[in-house]
């Protein structure tokens, strides 16, 4: 899509093509053409105010490309930029390896050396105050039975207790190795659960107090996708006053947003609420909410799972007893701020509250969702999870389309730079902007390409004389053809599954046929297999969802990706389901706008696997061949990279080969 600027107004500052070429010098690099496009994008964006989405594939350093005119438009305007990513492994790149280099960089050509910090939510810093004060206790009902577990969290308390004797940052992150979410959350609290830094004993050494003011000081703010929705959606600001966001990762921004704004029943939110009451306000009251929350546990135990289009009058009887007898705890309770005198009090109240009010908000949102004249008209679905063996079963509430949301919350009054590599979906990025809210005139798109050579480095080979996948597990056929393929290759492979169990089933079914190590998820920690994947050549790793998009292995370590099946949502799935349902409601086409959108994204990212630098070649194979036949394979086609592509077998075997050969 072509994008037409006006001229940058002057600046007693250096141009952004400077001040990158600058970095780029002072860093060792090169020029990469692809880099100084998007530079030049994204300071005529903030220049003339206007939303951007740039399309920036593997290899450009948009990271770079957006920093520069960020920083600039920081000091230029003395206020601060807020970067906000999706995956805390682009935030520690950012803030412990591409901000300190770039800023150390063009500290001379700057008014003042550039300066930047990351700020999280109020949850990832340890509460200084509930680490010594008698606040409610967090225990989850099933580690009460469990003596190990009982056991290891205990352990983990003691480290975290030594641990906070010493950190100067209070950032969990920095508590290795981890500690589970049982045993920080005995340190920690939500913002709705905190006493506020003026009320609190400890607020003037509050960690996360101490981090919003840091980040109020500064050039660059880094943060994340969530903590962004909540500042946005919230009438209490978080970050700190800004009026330029870059969201990287931006293929990830409505997921996000939809995470934080779903709301969530179960008779564990419910008993917790009772446990944080039940000694500040009269038993017969706390026993009403109870006695809803037995009624809810037994009415989700025997409910099916998926989602819930019309209102069951029992489900509709239980949700309103919740609703009206944790509103009666609240009333209990007294006026909100009391208790100043007493900060012990003021806490377990506080928690109090907030617990209640998230029960209490949370039915009366699954009441509101229906009643609704057509399915056009619904704003929100209801589904029950199933829950698991340590997870109970669910209720959840989420909205059928955020784009509203951000287009008010977010988009209103500031600019908006959306990056990724993965975001002209069908070869336009108009489908990602109406997720966001966006309509046409309101925001300008530019992909600035790739500097990897697409066509000579990789084949794109569809199996187009496999059968179409079914339900019941990966045919025979898709089995011989990963074996094949994998010995062609002498190992080097990632194989992206569509599901858990069809990675567990192809390593099962593989491993006595293949002479290769071969790894799948689970089989430990992500972060340790990619690691042990990536330092031996042979080796294959098979696994599914985080792996189509967190896998970063340059090098003869990668050589074949295969994906066993266009990744569609499942049918089953109670949101998409409801979102593809909604659209056609509307008059839309469902299936195009969010399955065919779904599929697309993941294809992209998952073929993004293979080429990680200008050195890398090799082999996707797409095992299923909807990819070569189906209507709609133009549109997935069109919102990948341009690889040669190629449906005959001969082919990928023998570029394979060739390349092991070479190794």
């Amino acid at each position: 899509m072509p994008v037409a600027f006006s001229a940058v107004p002057d600046s007693h500052l250096p141009s952004v093509e400077h001040l990158l070429s600058a970095a780029v010098n002072a860093l060792g690099g090169s020029e990469r053409q692809g880099q100084i496009t998007m530079t030049k994008a994204v300071q005529r964006a903030v220049d003339e105010d206007e939303h951007l989405a740039v399309q920036a594939g593997t290899g450009t350093g948009k990271s770079l490309a957006y920093l520069v005119p960020s920083i600039r438009h920081a000091m230029d305007s003395d206020t601060t930029v807020v970067v906000s990513t999706a995956t805390i492994a682009l935030q520690r790149q950012l803030v412990d390896r591409d901000l300190p280099r770039l800023s150390e960089a063009l500290a001379k050509e700057l008014p003042h050396e550039p300066s930047f910090s990351i700020l999280k939510g109020r949850r990832n810093y340890l509460c200084r105050y509930k680490a010594t004060a008698g606040w409610p206790e967090e225990d989850e009902q099933d580690q009460l039975f469990d003596p190990r577990e009982v056991s290891a969290t205990g352990r983990m308390v003691q480290r975290i207790q030594e641990w906070a004797e010493e950190t100067e940052t209070g950032d969990r992150d920095e508590l290795v190795p981890g500690v589970s979410e049982q045993a920080w959350r005995q340190f920690s609290v939500s913002a709705q659960e905190c006493l506020g830094a003026t009320r609190c004993p400890s607020g003037a050494e509050c960690f996360a107090e101490l981090a919003r003011a840091k980040a109020g000081e500064v050039d660059v703010v880094v943060t994340n996708h969530a903590l962004l929705a909540i500042d946005a959606m919230s009438d209490m600001s978080v970050l700190p006053e800004h009026d330029l966001v870059v969201v990287d990762e931006a293929h990830e921004l409505v997921d996000r947003v939809t995470s934080v704004v779903t709301g969530e029943l179960s008779d564990v939110s419910v008993s917790l609420a009772v446990r944080r009451v039940g000694r500040l306000i009269e038993q017969p009251i706390a026993d009403q909410l109870l006695e809803a929350g037995e009624d809810l546990k037994a009415l989700l135990a025997a409910a099916p799972a998926g989602r819930v289009d019309e209102l069951p009058e029992v489900l509709g009887l239980t949700l309103a007893l919740l609703r009206d007898t944790s509103a009666r705890c609240v009333t209990a309770l007294g006026p909100r701020g009391g208790d100043k005198d007493d900060p012990d009090k003021a806490g377990q109240r506080k928690a109090a509250f907030t617990a209640l009010d998230e029960v209490h908000d949370t039915a009366v949102r699954m009441l509101e969702a229906y009643g609704h004249a057509t399915e056009a008209d619904r704003a929100e679905v209801v589904w029950l999870d199933s829950g698991t063996d340590r997870r109970p079963p669910t209720l959840r509430v989420a909205p059928l389309n955020v784009g509203g949301m951000l287009r008010e919350r977010l988009f209103g009054d500031r600019t908006i730079v959306l990056t990724s590599a993965t975001l002209a979906l069908g070869g336009t990025f108009d489908g990602m902007a109406m997720q966001w809210g966006l309509g046409k005139g309101e925001w300008q798109g530019i992909d600035v390409g790739s500097p990897f050579d697409h066509p000579r480095a990789g084949i794109l080979y569809v199996a187009k004389h496999l059968p179409q996948p079914g339900r019941d597990g990966l045919p025979q056929a898709y089995l011989d053809e990963i074996t094949e393929l994998i010995q062609a290759a002498g190992g080097r492979t990632l194989g992206l599954f569509s599901s858990m169990r069809a990675a567990k089933a192809a390593t099962e079914a593989l491993r006595d046929r293949l002479d290769v190590p071969l790894l799948c998820q689970g089989d430990d920690s992500t972060m340790l297999l990619v690691k042990q994947f990536a330092e031996d050549e042979a080796t294959c790793l098979f696994g599914t969802l985080s792996l189509w998009q967190g896998v970063d292995v340059p090098g003869p370590s990668l050589r074949l990706v295969i994906i066993d099946r266009v990744p569609f949502p499942r049918p089953d799935d109670p949101l998409t389901s409801a979102r593809q349902r909604h659209v056609a409601a509307k008059g839309g086409n469902g299936f195009m706008t969010v399955a065919a959108n779904h599929a697309a994204l993941l294809l992209a990212q998952g073929t993004g696997r293979l080429l990680r630098s200008q050195h890398d070649k090799g082999v996707i194979a797409v095992l299923d061949p909807r990819l070569a036949t189906a209507r709609y394979s133009g549109f997935l086609l069109g919102s990948l990279p341009p690889f040669w592509r190629t449906t005959d077998p001969a082919v990928p075997r023998a570029a394979l080969k060739r390349l092991a050969d070479e190794s």
